[in-house]
């Protein structure tokens, strides 16, 4: 391990703040499960912030791996690719009928394609209204669309036209569309920024509030979608359809894919010339997302992720009823979730947490993220459930 941490410190540029005594170096993978170089064992219930959705190493996502692997690697976008036209034909006819998708390699670049062509559909407007608190990316434009002044310091000025309102709070967004508004961008469920979840007569009436403004209505769905919420995406929970929308994380089941999907009134909008991606639509990448998309796809599956969801749930409330001076409150849907402490607890619960064999998340100094793979068992959340009010009972 003091091999991996030097070769670290002399090396990568600092910019993920590991902790040489406290972090793991982890060499495997199984389902919900990973191991260290030492071979301890730990419980994620990070899923690599949402990418392993169908655990680690899955089977069929392995599998599919390995014979595309063998076959074709990579191409270019200048030639057809197999993998790509079909997991763009399931994409389409299971979420924007009539549509059209652009790939790229994470949910940044999909976020930065859906300002690109927010802002081309029509040629007078260019702002675009995103949430305090969203995370959108860390490019220049999804940075600037990030609505947390604790990222944009460093790297003013930022990108023009961007402003933000109040999540949950439709009036903000009202006040400020004008003319000149192309987009409204959303996250259905705020990850990053605390795991705050959508009203119904919110993203209801945002949707109308865009149809009336004729401005283009974006959900970043990064990290809520793919399953994660309960359904395959986010906003299926409210009946409410985008005009785009953006993918990534738990799409290529561990490797690194992005998606933008446009409705059918938006699918020729960007033309040759307008946007590309090297890597974008990779035919190995794209065989392991069309293996995720299968899996979640069969019966009974994402009925499952509810049931799990309401089991952490409730296991988390729970918690609270017992802790009522530590737990604020409890949010989320399906399997991402996360626990508002009162007070700046959440990094030493986290440290607590990993060294009892589970991995989660602090946001911050008091709010403590769950995103297990979708897969997880009943009997493996009763386990990180426990070590949490281990935790907690041992004083945060």
């Amino acid at each position: 391990m003091a091999k991996i941490q030097d070769m670290e410190a002399r090396y990568i540029i600092n910019t993920y703040n590991r902790k040489p005594d406290e972090t793991p170096c982890l060499v495997r993978g199984q389902g919900s499960w990973v191991w260290d170089e030492s071979g301890k064992k730990y419980l994620d219930f990070l899923s690599g912030l949402a990418v392993n959705a169908v655990g680690h190493c899955h089977p069929d996502v392995v599998e599919a791996i390995r014979e595309q692997a063998g076959l074709l690697i990579h191409t270019s976008n200048l030639y057809y690719s197999e993998p790509q036209g079909k997991l763009a034909r399931l994409l389409v006819e299971s979420t924007m009928p009539g549509g059209k998708v652009f790939f790229s390699n994470s949910g940044a670049e999909a976020n930065e394609a859906a300002i690109k062509l927010a802002r081309k559909y029509n040629a007078d407007r260019y702002k675009v209204i995103t949430a305090y608190d969203s995370f959108h990316g860390r490019t220049m434009a999804t940075l600037t669309a990030t609505g947390q002044p604790k990222y944009q310091e460093a790297f003013k000025p930022l990108v023009e036209g961007f402003s933000y309102a109040r999540f949950n709070d439709l009036d903000s967004f009202s006040a400020l569309i004008d003319e000149q508004t192309a987009a409204v961008m959303i996250e259905p469920i705020q990850g990053e920024g605390g795991v705050h979840v959508a009203e119904e007569s919110f993203i209801k009436g945002l949707r109308e509030l865009c149809d009336r403004a004729g401005v283009l209505l974006i959900f970043d769905e990064v990290q809520c979608g793919m399953g994660r919420s309960g359904t395959l995406w986010a906003y299926e929970n409210w009946g409410v359809r985008p005009d785009l929308l953006t993918a990534a994380k738990g799409l290529g089941g561990g490797l690194p894919i992005g998606v933008l999907l446009a409705g059918e009134f938006l699918a020729g909008v960007l033309q040759p010339g307008d946007h590309a991606s090297t890597f974008g639509g990779n035919p190995v990448v794209c065989s392991a997302a069309l293996a995720v998309l299968n899996i979640l796809k069969k019966d009974g599956f994402l009925e499952e992720v509810r049931n799990k969801g309401s089991i952490i749930k409730t296991g988390l409330e729970n918690m609270k009823s017992v802790y009522p001076d530590q737990i604020k409150e409890i949010r989320g849907m399906g399997l991402i979730c996360a626990v508002e402490f009162k007070k700046p607890v959440a990094k030493n619960i986290l440290e607590k947490c990993t060294a009892a064999g589970l991995l989660i998340n602090a946001i911050g100094e008091n709010i403590m993220r769950f995103l297990p793979p979708l897969t997880v068992t009943n009997s493996e959340i009763s386990e990180g459930l426990e070590i949490i009010n281990r935790a907690l009972k041992e004083g945060g």
